[in-house]
């Protein structure tokens, strides 16, 4: 593993870390001004810092205390000052309303070093779907 790879997958993991503590200010400290974040929440893309942190903001606030971040099939490449990274997530907490809820994510993430700081410059996140009834996959025991 490069040195480069190292320091992506450290990144993703605070950045893990932060989304668990609900810390959006710590979050956010890993993301581009002018990031391009495509979420499965309309409007679908939230284009720079400030969009990006309400989302965020948004997203939290669907949770009553942490949220479970679990991070698996992480694969990260690194050329030059780009990574490109993707990985699955289980997404999973406490709902506001009581409901225990569980959902797979996958999460692509380009980041750039400019400084030598890395930041994520994009992000895509989609719901994998059950093609039998087009309703968003859920683990099956959650």
């Amino acid at each position: 593993m490069t040195s480069s790879e190292s320091e992506i997958m450290a990144l993703l993991e605070s950045r893990v870390d932060a989304c668990q503590k609900k810390d959006v200010d710590r979050l956010m400290s890993f993301y581009a001004p002018d990031v391009v974040y495509y979420d499965v929440v309309p409007p679908l893309q939230f284009v720079g810092a400030d969009d990006v942190r309400r989302n965020f903001v948004r997203w939290f606030d669907e949770y009553d205390g942490p949220i479970s971040l679990e991070t698996r099939d992480l694969s990260v490449v690194t050329g030059g000052d780009v990574a490109i990274a993707h990985m699955l997530h289980l997404d999973s907490g406490t709902r506001k309303n009581g409901l225990r809820s569980a959902i797979w994510v996958r999460s692509t993430v380009s980041c750039r070093r400019s400084n030598g700081t890395w930041l994520i410059t994009h992000e895509h996140i989609s719901v994998p779907i059950n093609p039998e009834n087009l309703q968003a996959w859920f683990p099956p025991d959650m």
